[in-house]
C-alpha cells in the first residue's frame, strides 16, 4: 500500500532516484564510438543483438508505412487527427516571430527566426509502443519548418508508422537504444545526420543523448517519469487513477500527493488499492506506487508549494487554480479537477516530452522552439554609428581590441 507520511518525513523524497546514468555512460560509450566508426555494420550488429533483429534492412519502406496507414480504423484517425490539430494548433503559439523595431536613436533591431534542416525522434517500442510520441515530436517540428525528418524505433507499432506515412516522414528506421542515438548524432551510409534529436527513451538512450550532445543539438537527458498532486480536498477516485495513470508507465515511476487533509489522504490510499486490482498494469503500478509513491499529509499549503517547487516536477496537478501564481518548475502544470496529466499525454495539445529530475528548474517541454534558430539582425544609422563610437571604442581599448576600435572610427573618416 502506498506510504502515508507527514512533511517532516518527506525530504527524502526529494532525493532522486539513482538512475546509474554514470554507469550507463561506461556501457553506451563503445557502442557510441563503434557506429561513428562503422557505420552501417554495427547498427545491423546491435539490432540484432539487443532487438531480436532478423531482417537485412533497418529502413522500413514506404510502403510499409502506407500498408500500416491503410490498417487503421476510422475512429483511430480521428482520435489522432484531433490530437494533431491540438498539438498544432498549441506548437504554433510557441513560436518566436520575426521583428523589427525602429528606435529614435537611429538603430534598427530585430530578429529573424528560421528553421533547423533536420529532426530525429526517438520512439520507444518497449512495454508501450508509443505512437503518440510520435505526433509530440513530428508536429511541432513540422509547424517549425523543418525539412527532413526521421524516426527511429526498435519495434515501431503500425500506428506510428501509420502516423509517419500521413506526414511523410520517409527516414524511418527499425532501430533502437544507443545506437539509434549515435546513428542520428553522426551519421551512417543508411542514416542520415540530423541537427537535433528530441524523444523519450530508457536510460542507455537518456546516457548516449548526454555523451553525443554538442555534437548534436538534444531536448534533454530524462529521467524516470513522475507526478506531483497538490490537492487541499478533491474527489480521491480522480486523484488514485491519476497516480495509477504514471505509475503504470514504468516500476521506476513516482507518484505523489501533497496534501493538507488526513481524510484525504486515507481515501486515496483506499481508492489506490480498489482501483489497482482490475488494472491490466499493475505489475508495474504495483511496483512504482511500492517503491516511489508517497501521499505526505502538510501542515499547510505552504509546505506542499516548497515541496513541489524544489522537486521540480515533470507533471503537476494543482486542483486549487489559485496555486499556479506561486509555482515555480514543472514541466507541464495541470489546473483543476478537470485536467489529468493523461489528457496532456494524448489530446490536450501541450507536448507530453517533458524534462524530469529536477531539469525542469531549467527549462519546460518539448516545443516548436525547439526547431528553430532566433537570429539577432541589427542596422545602424550613420547618426546612431557616431553616437556609440567613443563608448564602444573605450569598451574595446579596455579589452585590447585596438582592430575592433577603429573599425567603429574610421567610418566617421569619410572615404
Amino acid at each position: 500500500m502506498i506510504r502515508i507520511i507527514p512533511y517532516r518525513d518527506s525530504l527524502r523524497l526529494l532525493e532522486r532516484k539513482a538512475v546509474r546514468l554514470t554507469e550507463a555512460e561506461r556501457v553506451v560509450a563503445p557502442i557510441v564510438k563503434d557506429v561513428r566508426l562503422r557505420g552501417d555494420a554495427a547498427l545491423l550488429d546491435y539490432a540484432r543483438t539487443f532487438d531480436n533483429f532478423t531482417g537485412q534492412d533497418f529502413r522500413v519502406s514506404v510502403a510499409e508505412c502506407a500498408s500500416a496507414a491503410d490498417g487503421l480504423s476510422p475512429a483511430l484517425w480521428q482520435a489522432i487527427d484531433t490530437a494533431s490539430a491540438n498539438i498544432a494548433e498549441y506548437a504554433r503559439t510557441q513560436l518566436p516571430r520575426d521583428s523589427m523595431v525602429d528606435h529614435a536613436d537611429g538603430r534598427r533591431l530585430g530578429q529573424i527566426v528560421r528553421p533547423i534542416d533536420s529532426m530525429g525522434a526517438y520512439i520507444p517500442s518497449g512495454r508501450y509502443p508509443l505512437p503518440s510520441t510520435m505526433l509530440m515530436t513530428m508536429i511541432p517540428a513540422i509547424v517549425a519548418g523543418v525539412r527532413k525528418m526521421c524516426v527511429a524505433s526498435p519495434n515501431p507499432s503500425p500506428e506510428t508508422l501509420a502516423i509517419a506515412h500521413r506526414y511523410g516522414v520517409a527516414d524511418v528506421f527499425r532501430l533502437g537504444g544507443a545506437q539509434a542515438i549515435a546513428a542520428f548524432a553522426y551519421g551512417t551510409a543508411s542514416v542520415p545526420r540530423v541537427q537535433r534529436i528530441v524523444g523519450p527513451g530508457n536510460i542507455y538512450v537518456a546516457a548516449a543523448k548526454k555523451l553525443v550532445a554538442g555534437d548534436v543539438g538534444i531536448d534533454f537527458v530524462a529521467g524516470p517519469t513522475e507526478i506531483v498532486v497538490i490537492a487541499r480536498d478533491g474527489n480521491p477516485r480522480w486523484i488514485a487513477a491519476d497516480m495509477l495513470a504514471q505509475a503504470e508507465h514504468d516500476t521506476d515511476a513516482s507518484a505523489i500527493l501533497l496534501t493538507t487533509s488526513a481524510a484525504l489522504a486515507t481515501a486515496v490510499a483506499s481508492a489506490i488499492e480498489q482501483q489497482i486490482v482490475s488494472l491490466p498494469t499493475a505489475v508495474v503500478a504495483r511496483e512504482a506506487i511500492d517503491r516511489f509513491g508517497a501521499i505526505v499529509v502538510c501542515d499547510d499549503i505552504e509546505q506542499a508549494l516548497e515541496f513541489s517547487n524544489r522537486m521540480a516536477p515533470e507533471h503537476l496537478a494543482l486542483h486549487d487554480q489559485e496555486l499556479l501564481a506561486r509555482i515555480e518548475s514543472a514541466g507541464s502544470v495541470f489546473l483543476g479537477p478537470s485536467s489529468p496529466e493523461a489528457a496532456g499525454d494524448y489530446i490536450s495539445g501541450p507536448n507530453h516530452v517533458l524534462p524530469t529530475s529536477g531539469a525542469a528548474r531549467l527549462r519546460g517541454g518539448l516545443s516548436a522552439a525547439d526547431f528553430v534558430k532566433v537570429i539577432s539582425v541589427q542596422e545602424l544609422s550613420p547618426d546612431a554609428l557616431a553616437r556609440l563610437t567613443p563608448p564602444a571604442t573605450l569598451l574595446a581599448r579596455v579589452e585590447g581590441l585596438e582592430a575592433h576600435a577603429r573599425s567603429m572610427e574610421i567610418r566617421s573618416e569619410g572615404a
